[in-house]
């Protein structure tokens, strides 16, 4: 699957939020694969 970098304005509380997430490196492995798993779950609700 190839991916293209894209860019979106959020809420600064929002971004500290994905900061937080992210610094266990477990779930998961940076910013962006927060977002897109973040995405697919919104995409695949019914």
């Amino acid at each position: 699957m190839s991916k293209k970098p894209i860019s979106a304005t959020i809420d600064e509380e929002l971004t500290k939020w994905i900061s937080k997430q992210t610094e266990d490196k477990q779930k998961y492995r940076n910013k962006s694969h927060l977002i897109e798993i973040a995405l697919e779950l919104l995409k695949n609700q019914k």
